[in-house]
């Protein structure tokens, strides 16, 4: 059976009020990457080749502009790197962002434990649970040279405590998916790019990739993406969001709530009750949508993304 994908954001009701389902930096948008895209040139075709994007993402994370490799999203990354492994194997974390699963069931992967595996996926800080990839740098230094590993990188920048498992030379031996549109607060621009191990040879990616995939919008999010403006705008951030969810765990757990740890701008928590389905409806009613870690394998659980102390204050008040 075919894995049905379940997302957060607006639903058949339209834009949640209070959208807790959602992992979007709460404080954006980014001002500054907003007025890229809103002046971004839409009657143009971009650059088929990307040649300054690359080069601009390429010096922003020290790398060499041959190893990036653009995408349409992360999720059309994770189906295309998918499709180079067709008929393969493929390892996923215990609890796992669907779309991981979704591709592997299109592209015919069958899931097997890492040492089997030549497909692996990691992500660090994880989804849903915020945490660290458990055993991730023991896993980087067994790979075999017919695996590969793809660290999704989605939280990475709204890591708000702890630090990434990796050091350098073990992040230069894996596939890094990077999408700023989190961070920045602006997920309704679909732009994402991936660095590529250090020797790797990418022409079974770029072979698979449409032209074009990134619009002129996107590759305007992704230049804003990094330059120093946004960067200092989301560090600041990133103090407002600790401030914020050390408000929010303490309001969730005066609601009985069991919050589980997390380093990132959201954490998972299990209700009080066996009620959880009529609740997470009640609550969408009145504005107020929670991710239900079901489709994560977490039942009985919610994902809550960090939001301000308004919404916070119209979660308690709901019930």
């Amino acid at each position: 059976m075919m894995y049905a994908p379940v997302h957060g954001g607006p639903d058949a009701l339209g834009v949640p009020q209070f959208d807790f389902s959602t992992n979007s930096n709460a404080c954006g948008p980014c001002p500054h990457a907003l007025v890229a895209v809103q002046q971004a040139d839409a009657t143009r075709y971009p650059n088929p080749q990307y040649t300054a994007l690359k080069e601009q993402l390429a010096a922003f994370h020290g790398v060499d502009a041959r190893r990036i490799v653009l995408a349409a999203s992360a999720s059309e990354f994770i189906h295309r790197i998918s499709a180079a492994h067709q008929r393969q194997r493929v390892y996923l974390p215990p609890h796992h962002y669907g779309d991981y699963l979704q591709a592997a069931q299109a592209w015919g992967l069958a899931p097997a434990e890492a040492e089997q595996a030549q497909l692996l996926w990691a992500c660090e800080p994880s989804s849903p649970l915020g945490q660290a990839h458990a055993g991730l740098p023991a896993l980087v230094d067994s790979l075999r040279a017919d695996q590969q590993l793809v660290l999704d990188c989605a939280y990475a920048p709204l890591r708000l405590e702890g630090r990434a498992s990796l050091d350098a030379a073990q992040t230069d031996r894996v596939w890094q998916m990077w999408t700023p549109n989190k961070a920045l607060g602006l997920t309704g621009i679909r732009a994402a790019y991936a660095i590529a191990p250090l020797g790797a040879d990418t022409a079974a990616l770029r072979a698979l990739c449409p032209s074009w995939p990134v619009g002129a919008h996107g590759v305007a999010l992704l230049q804003a993406w990094c330059e120093p403006t946004s960067q200092q705008w989301l560090a600041q951030s990133l103090v407002t969001l600790r401030e914020w969810k050390a408000r929010q765990l303490i309001l969730c757990r005066t609601l009985g709530w069991e919050c589980l740890p997390s380093d990132a701008n959201f954490f998972c928590a299990r209700p009080s009750g066996d009620d959880l389905p009529q609740r997470l409806q009640h609550l969408r009613a009145r504005g107020i949508k929670l991710r239900d870690a079901t489709s994560f394998g977490l039942p009985g659980y919610v994902r809550l993304g960090v939001l301000p102390p308004l919404a916070q204050d119209a979660l308690a008040s709901a019930g």
